[in-house]
């Protein structure tokens, strides 16, 4: 194909499509990622609490200073602005991201995966984790569009942290060091793969694995925020998340014919093909099945915990542990501690029992 046949091509192709594929090239990597390299935030917690091991911990961290520095290059670029992300834009109330990352975290504790894990399961074949992506997604939708969202609207009139002007945190930070706001984020960046790389076992994996991730995380804001400023139609700026795309691809299958495609999909979609050539390549697909009705409501329960909450903390470890953190937004850190904190606390419940009293377990 010579150059001008690829131009008429791409002029053809619609800007949801494009933003589609670059979903899909993104949640391609991130499966392989999660198959291949092990990358797994409930995975990583509890080996730093219970398997004496922070390898992939470190994975995790590394993967966000890359993101981190990723971003900061494209803002200082111009090619992102973060203005433009409603994450930035709008405001957020501290209590609700608190509360639903709390919730988000002990719910994926529960279940044994978040959205983005649960999606790599099935790419292995696993029949449960069908059954819970297709819980959390229309929970999450149930929360935004349907009986849950009266509920999530009145937890949202709690106090709401509002700026006068859409900002993030390396704005912040630089407006007060008197430095552009993209050398906050490279040093930000730069500070973290520094830590997550310093005294590691393994760093050969570490970054490697943290890379692939943090391509997926920057390919996104990259794609859709060259498409939000060339494209004729609405295309929004975002990256990987993994709690309300699982709806909108199920509404995708019911209602393509109303519903166009998009980068939630291509994304959701993307990372169930990269399990599946994972798990081909490592030799491991097989079909299981959960032969045990109490495990298998529990996990239920701890989708339906995922669903609401993460819609609540307005996305879910990656949605606002990778992608909204790597543009460094103000609800961004308190989300992903919250998350963290929450699936602590629900690793403790299920390993040790309640803090006090109550039996071992649920």
């Amino acid at each position: 194909m010579d150059p001008w046949e690829r131009e008429e091509t791409m002029e053809m192709m619609s800007g949801t499509m494009l933003a589609a594929l670059i979903g899909v090239a993104g949640g391609l990597a991130l499966g392989v990622a999660a198959r291949v390299g092990r990358f797994c935030t409930l995975g990583a917690i509890e080996d730093a609490l219970y398997g004496g091991s922070g390898a992939r911990l470190r994975m995790w961290g590394a993967a966000l200073g890359l993101s981190i520095l990723g971003c900061a290059g494209l803002t200082g670029a111009g090619l992102l602005v973060p203005a433009e992300v409603f994450l930035v834009r709008d405001g957020f109330s501290p209590v609700a991201v608190i509360f639903g990352g709390t919730l988000f975290g002990f719910g994926m504790a529960l279940a044994g995966n978040c959205g983005y894990g649960a999606l790599a399961r099935l790419g292995n074949g696993d029949i449960r984790a069908f059954v819970l992506v297709g819980v959390l997604g229309v929970t999450a939708y149930a929360a935004l569009f349907g009986p849950l969202s009266g509920l999530r609207l009145w937890i949202f009139e709690l106090p709401v942290l509002r700026f006068e002007a859409a900002v993030t945190l390396d704005a912040l930070i630089g407006g007060v060091l008197s430095v552009p706001p993209w050398a906050v984020g490279v040093g930000a960046g730069i500070g973290l793969l520094a830590v997550a790389l310093h005294g590691a076992e393994a760093r050969g994996p570490v970054l490697r694995w943290g890379a692939v991730v943090a391509a997926a995380i920057v390919s996104g804001w990259a794609g859709t925020g060259y498409l939000a400023q060339t494209s004729f139609e609405v295309i929004g700026v975002r990256s990987h998340n993994f709690s309300a795309p699982l709806g909108e691809t199920l509404a995708y299958f019911m209602l393509s014919d109303v519903r166009p495609l998009s980068f939630a999909v291509g994304s959701v979609l993307g990372v169930v093909a990269g399990s599946v050539l994972g798990s081909l390549w490592l030799g491991q697909f097989r079909w299981e099945a959960c032969e045990d009705p109490r495990e298998l409501k529990r996990q239920l329960m701890g989708a339906v915990f995922m669903g609401f909450g993460a819609t609540l903390a307005l996305g879910c470890s990656i949605g606002q542990g990778l992608s909204a953190f790597a543009i460094l937004t103000v609800s961004a850190p308190l989300a992903a501690a919250s998350i963290f904190a929450g699936a602590a606390l629900g690793l403790r419940v299920l390993i040790e029992g309640w803090p006090v009293g109550g039996s071992r377990g649920i």
